[in-house]
């Protein structure tokens, strides 16, 4: 299987051009890309920015990567130490995790980092779950061998939420991507009933060209994420970075939000609900 690089869990964020020799070090941030989704454990992605002067590559990138570091999650009962896990399907393959806490929405998950005397925290909250109602393969004609997925859900009336859509393709895929266009503000619906186009997210390293629909034989796995509007303004802010220079590794400025201090990234918590599509044989 192809292995992938996790644009939008690994961000890497641009050092100043003037910053050389041992300086780059000294002025290199620490990432944070960590999320629990209800049902699930945590799980955390650390490294270290790359100087907007560095070659980029996949041995780069796990120059960056950073693996000794105490990760500690606690929801308010338990405090666990994730430990590290090498997922050789990813690139950077290293992701602290955890086995005892599971999301559970409502409750309130926090993060604490040390590395290298350093302490770094986040808080977030896990909002409710919305249901997706469907989730299917529609092509344009039937003789075409690609389509699109087309999503359906109902928006809790009186209540605030932020949505992202994402994608997985088995076999394909390790993580779920978000969706191009897929974060979604409701105070934008014109009903309480949503159906809406699902385009194909930005994943692959080294850059490829975008497709955004989906092709017959594809496995697709569909899931509705709910979160909290810190989330909801990181992704959009990365989204941001995706349409105005087309390659988030190269953001075109640091103005990506964040919720950690001490650091830069995102600890988000998500609600999720997930519908397995089963495409056409490729003939």
């Amino acid at each position: 299987m192809k292995k992938y690089y996790l644009f939008f869990l690994t961000i890497v964020f641009s050092c100043n051009n003037d910053t050389i020799g041992n300086e780059i070090d000294l002025e290199s941030k620490i990432v944070v890309e960590g999320w629990i989704e209800e049902g699930d454990v945590p799980q955390v992605i650390l490294s270290s920015s790359i100087p907007i002067s560095d070659v980029i590559d996949s041995t780069n990138v796990l120059d960056h990567v950073i693996r000794s570091a105490k990760v500690t999650v606690s929801d308010g009962q338990t405090i666990e130490v994730l430990r590290v896990k090498n997922d050789k399907e990813r690139v950077p393959p290293f992701v602290y995790f955890g086995t005892e806490i599971k999301g559970i929405a409502g409750k309130t998950y926090t993060l604490k980092i040390e590395y290298l005397n350093q302490i770094i925290t986040a808080s977030t909250i896990i909002p409710k779950t919305v249901a997706l109602t469907s989730a299917e393969y529609v092509k344009k004609n039937t003789t075409d061998s690609t389509g699109y997925v087309f999503v359906k859900f109902d928006d809790p009336l009186n209540e605030k939420n932020y949505y992202q859509v994402a994608t997985r393709l088995d076999r394909q895929e390790p993580i779920f991507v978000p969706a191009f266009y897929g974060n979604l503000d409701d105070k934008n619906f014109d009903s309480s009933k949503i159906s809406l186009q699902v385009n194909r997210g930005v994943l692959l390293f080294p850059k490829t060209k975008f497709k955004p629909y989906f092709t017959d034989g594809d496995l697709i796995f569909v899931k509705l994420r709910t979160m909290n509007k810190n989330a909801f303004d990181f992704w959009n802010s990365w989204q941001n970075e995706i349409v105005n220079s087309k390659n988030p590794i190269y953001p075109s400025n640091t103005s990506l939000k964040s919720n950690i201090k001490g650091a830069v990234g995102i600890w988000a918590g998500y609600g999720q609900s997930t519908i397995l599509i089963k495409t056409p044989l490729k003939k």
